[in-house]
């Protein structure tokens, strides 16, 4: 027998049902997202993603939050620093995408061991690709910031910083990968709470060892790095466990554990599109933030403390855009394409709600929102602008996120990608040039450039998606 809808049960009976999904879905569920009604399994996805990232988020802000204390100059070092760390999670979201897509693709099929298969491949693969930012991180660090146009107390005292988060970038390639192995085959629960974990040790260990309280050293912006190292690296620990014992949809097992080539392959050959797309968007903003660097660090504290808000309050939006990318996957390996495609119009009317009351406070309380991070004058100016002209764009941005996954989660990552050269490096970058420093508009022009580009981009991927090319992927 069919559930009845919820919208036509007495108010408390509904209420009820309300609870009881919320509950199976925080907790976890064996329901098969191929068959059951697709708005409880939207729901069922859905809220563990936006929970998982609701405090990915929340340690953002956080953390931001407390080396602001350090002044602007450690501001803007960890600015400069996320620019060389969204290089490596272009690496570690390129690939999670991959995986995403094949694991959705092989549970949908029916192929649960296949999918662990793929979920062994993939932590090779993350590990491999951990390698080699790692060296250079730690060698390099100082050099690293002096080209990024650090100041002298970035240079100087903020490479420790550097050399902690690119050093230790594993455990973020291990931390995106193994996390999309659960919300590809459904564990969307468990994923959540790798996350709670890791973020929420992070967000406690962070001011003590930052000002050293109580028995804690003192080690100012390096501890920030420390904390979330060991944040991290315990979430790990945490994926792995559940990775091998506890999974619902997906579980490793001994036998897994051999090297398959051919899958292997899979993964780096579907993954390419995701890295490239991800990287042409991170280095996009390694431009933006270089051009930034040249009129004050106050311009970079400021669009930094900018961004970690904007992290903040689109994570809800991200993982109900997650939760199209399993679906879809997971739709298309079963042979139900409309259904794929009815998930993703459906998510994508629940982001553009959210994301409208989100501009509403970008515009009205911007001032309010950076200033509870800095009292720096500047510094709220340049954070305050970037939030209003924000505000202009979310309701395009929240529809190109859900188109974007939908193309991730069929395995066709090369299609964004391409989008992402157009947009981002002929438009984007040359745009921002052009206004900020040739018309002399400063971070102004910077600001404008990114809304003109990722508005046009989210137009033309929705166009894109609704044309219906990405059914056909093959993963």
């Amino acid at each position: 027998m069919q559930p009845v809808p919820a919208d036509t049960l007495p108010a408390s009976t509904a209420t009820q049902s309300f609870w009881d999904a919320l509950r199976e879905a925080v907790r976890g569920t064996q329901a098969d997202y191929t068959k059951i009604p697709l708005r409880r399994a939207v729901f069922l996805l859905a809220v563990p993603m936006v929970l998982e990232l609701v405090l990915e988020s929340t340690f953002a802000v956080v953390d931001i939050f407390f080396v602001a204390k350090l002044g602007p100059s450690a501001v803007a070092t960890v600015g400069l620093t996320e620019s060389y760390l969204f290089l490596v999670y272009s690496m570690a979201m390129g690939l999670a995408m991959a995986v995403t897509a094949v694991v959705a693709r092989r549970i949908g099929e029916g192929k649960p061991d296949a999918a662990a298969v793929t979920a062994v491949q993939a932590i090779i693969v993350a590990l491999l690709a951990s390698v080699l930012p790692s060296v250079i991180g730690i060698a390099f660090a100082p050099d690293l910031l002096r080209l990024m146009g650090g100041d002298e107390w970035a240079i100087e005292h903020g490479y420790r910083y550097a050399q902690w988060m690119l050093g230790g970038n594993a455990v973020i390639m291990l931390l995106f990968v193994i996390n999309a192995i659960f919300r590809g085959a459904g564990d969307a629960a468990i994923a959540m709470r790798v996350l709670w974990l890791s973020n929420g040790l992070n967000i406690v260990l962070c001011p003590l060892l930052i000002f050293g309280v109580g028995p804690f050293p003192e080690w100012g912006i390096e501890g920030a790095a420390i904390a979330t190292n060991i944040g991290r690296g315990t979430g790990v620990l945490f994926q792995l466990w559940m990775l091998f014992h506890a999974g619902k949809h997906i579980r490793v097992a001994a036998s897994h554990l051999s090297w398959h080539g051919a899958v292997l392959w899979n993964i780096v050959r579907t993954s390419l599109g995701g890295v490239g797309q991800m990287i042409v968007a991170m280095t996009s903003w390694i431009f933006l933030m270089r051009i930034l660097a040249n009129v004050g660090s106050e311009a970079v504290a400021g669009a930094t403390i900018a961004i970690r808000f904007m992290m903040f309050t689109m994570m809800p939006a991200w993982g109900m855009s997650n939760a199209a990318a399993t679906l879809v996957g997971q739709n298309l390996g079963a042979g139900q394409p409309d259904r794929a495609e009815a998930a993703v119009w459906r998510i994508g009317r629940y982001n553009m709600l959210y994301l409208v009351a989100v501009s509403l406070a970008y515009f009205f309380l911007p001032q309010h929102i950076v200033g509870f991070f800095t009292d720096d004058a500047k510094v709220v100016a340049v954070g305050s602008e970037w939030l209003r002209i924000l505000s202009y764009a979310l309701f395009v941005y929240g529809w190109w996120m859900v188109s974007v996954q939908a193309f991730n989660g069929a395995g066709d990552t090369a299609t964004p990608t391409w989008i992402n050269v157009v947009f981002f490096w002929l438009i984007q970058i040359p745009l921002a040039w052009w206004l900020a420093l040739h018309l002399g508009w400063q971070e102004t022009g910077v600001f404008w450039a990114v809304f003109v580009s990722e508005t046009s981009v989210g137009l033309f991927t929705l166009w894109l998606f609704s044309r219906g090319g990405w059914k056909a992927a093959r993963v």
